[in-house]
């Protein structure tokens, strides 16, 4: 069946300038980790993401890892641009970062020049793209000078490779150092991309004031604490969950009693704004002035759905920010 984009899909997305560039990316942002893999249902990610763009997500973002196997959920998205999404390129925001293990050998991972210009250009083999139009360093390498890192990232821009660059995982003073050296490059640092949500809270801690100095955007990853911040777990471990698979990311230690009584408060004052639970979390995060978009995955259409509605109520008085503060204390 021929696919035809929805002609109301920005009636309804709220648009945010990153940091102060003259990019706006939709609030609400589709990151490809998991679910998109090749071990995973074609048909039902080709759903979903007909469904982001029908929605106004018009920002997709990958890295050169993101599977399982790594690599997968690039050629996936290929597939899904060459068939449907493709006359729509224009219109979409694609980033894909290169920073961790990709390939054997020395230059398979981390920040160096051959590494990230390689990587970049498999990248978009796998996606079947010209340029992304956002690269980034996907980790601060500890052993290469931040200058030949953020140099490839340049590169990659003067090569018509990106359109812009960007930086995740990177501290406060990391960032400060990375921004001049891209400011002095004339490639300026477009956007960051930490991991933010309510239990995970290092950013506040400078990175976003930093942000803010320098007029660079945030876009955050696992605004759910990889499924604690939802309703997901709220009475017990369900067979089929990420907990029960024996996830890397997500164990049964982190599920202890206490975040369990913190989550459970925390569900009860997202009833009482009419909310979810997840969708409490998504808009605590976007009510940070710092913040551009917040990333969200989704399983299905219905999640995608739901995170999406988060929309309609991204208001918080002083009173419920003290109160939920208190509540993760």
């Amino acid at each position: 069946m021929t696919y035809f984009a929805s002609t109301s899909r920005y009636e309804n997305m709220k648009f945010n300038r990153c940091g102060s560039s003259g990019l706006l990316l939709p609030a609400v942002s589709l990151g490809l980790w998991h679910n998109f893999g090749g071990m995973d249902d074609f048909n039902k990610m080709k759903e979903i993401l007909l469904k982001a763009f029908d929605l106004g997500i018009t920002h997709f973002d990958l890295a050169n890892n993101y599977g399982p196997p790594p690599g997968s959920a690039e050629i996936n998205l290929k597939n899904i641009l060459k068939s449907e999404l493709g006359k729509h390129r224009d219109e979409l925001i694609i980033s894909t970062k290169a920073g961790y293990l990709m390939w054997e050998g020395p230059y398979g991972e981390w920040g160096s020049r051959k590494y990230l210009l390689s990587s970049l250009d498999q990248s978009l083999k796998r996606m079947g793209l010209d340029y992304v139009d956002i690269f980034y360093s996907h980790r601060p390498d500890p052993e290469t000078p931040l200058e030949e890192t953020m140099t490839a990232l340049h590169s990659a821009v003067q090569q018509g490779k990106a359109l812009y660059v960007g930086i995740s995982n990177y501290s406060a003073e990391q960032t400060t150092k990375a921004v001049k050296i891209l400011k002095k490059l004339g490639t300026p640092c477009l956007i960051h991309q930490p991991r933010y949500n309510m239990f995970d809270r290092w950013v506040e801690d400078g990175l976003l004031d930093v942000l803010e100095k320098h007029g660079v955007g945030c876009i955050p990853f696992s605004p759910l604490a990889q499924g604690i911040l939802t309703d997901r777990y709220l009475n017990g471990i369900p067979e089929d969950s990420r907990v029960a698979g024996e996830s890397i990311f997500l164990k049964k230690e982190h599920l202890d009693p206490e975040v369990m009584v913190k989550v459970k408060a925390l569900n009860q004052h997202a009833e009482q704004r009419g909310q979810t639970l997840a969708q409490l979390a998504l808009a605590w995060i976007l009510s940070r002035k710092q913040i551009t978009s917040v990333l969200v995955g989704a399983s299905s259409v219905d999640q995608l759905l739901a995170n999406t509605a988060t929309l309609h109520n991204l208001s918080f008085s002083k009173d419920e920010m003290a109160y939920i503060d208190n509540i993760l204390l």
